[in-house]
């Protein structure tokens, strides 16, 4: 019996064959239009599809996010499970962007619908909210760890509304006197260490989201330590966002190594007929980084 890879391990095993870009696949109606596609559940699978068949053999990690999907319900969610298994048959790690998150069994069943290897809707990983403090996903980690499956932790984001939140002060909990951002990033840091084999290991199996475009120590976010296993980083807001990849090495400090940086609406308006070439272009760029 084969013995699967934590995420972690297949993680890393992506970076060293595919490199670091990551692929977003959000099918806006805007981009339908532009693709000559129609803003429907047949609409979203044909964008889907091609943008994977785009992917694979280019880079190794793609990202849908599932709103855009969604929004068409019953259609939609049909569409996105074709998408899903195209890229897992493909080769690619993927994550599905669901930025869930609640408390006790209503979390952990967002947990099964994502994480568990007989669902339709089976991803490598997840994205997840823990504003309740990380406790309130503890079930769902557990989940992750029990599936090798993975899960990112939003920690700080590219949008101003939310650093009041993200950059407040905890008061009364074991990590009083950290920022909100800085108690999930260590958080997270501390479950990947507590692991058995962690040590081992070069990246654990939780990670967190930080937005291209912050600057982490205006979060209270650590970014000195380098020890392992390393945290996974979700970096979003490359390109069309205004995240500038040259940036992102210095900015992450000794989180760097983790980064998986994604690229959605930069690449997908280069159109069904560019969408490859723009792919491979940006990979490019990628792997000439110091990370």
């Amino acid at each position: 019996m084969s013995v699967v890879a934590s995420f972690g391990e297949r993680l890393d095993a992506a970076f060293a064959t595919r490199g670091r870009l990551c692929v977003g696949i959000d099918p806006h109606a805007w981009l339908l239009d532009e693709w000559g596609l129609p803003d429907s559940g047949a609409g979203v699978r044909e964008f889907g599809l091609r943008v994977v068949d785009a992917a694979a053999g280019r880079v190794g990690i793609v990202k849908p996010q599932v709103s855009f999907f969604e929004r068409h319900g019953s259609a939609g969610y049909a569409a996105l499970e074709r998408v899903l298994a195209l890229a897992r048959d493909a080769g690619l790690l993927v994550i599905a962007d669901v930025k869930r998150g609640d408390i006790g069994s209503t979390v952990e069943a967002y947990g099964e619908a994502w994480l568990s290897p007989g669902s339709s809707l089976r991803a490598d990983a997840m994205t997840i909210y823990a504003y309740q403090g990380l406790g309130s996903i503890e079930g769902v980690m557990r989940q992750a760890e029990a599936a090798q499956a993975g899960l990112f932790v939003v920690a700080a984001t590219s949008n101003p509304e939310a650093a009041a939140i993200q950059q407040a002060v905890l008061q009364g909990s074991s990590r009083e006197g950290s920022s909100v951002a800085g108690a999930i990033v260590s958080g997270v840091d501390a479950w990947n260490r507590s692991r058995e084999g962690a040590d081992e290991r070069p990246f654990g199996s939780i990670g967190v989201v930080l937005g291209a475009t912050i600057l982490p120590e205006e979060f209270g976010i650590d970014v000195s330590s380098d020890a392992r296993p390393r945290v996974p980083v979700l970096v979003p807001g490359i390109g069309f966002q205004g995240g500038e990849l040259r940036d992102v090495p210095a900015r992450l400090g000794a989180l760097a190594p983790g980064a998986i940086l994604t690229d959605s609406r930069g690449l997908l308006a280069a159109g069904p007929d560019g969408i490859a070439d723009a792919i491979a272009r940006r990979a490019d760029e990628v792997g000439a980084l110091d990370v």
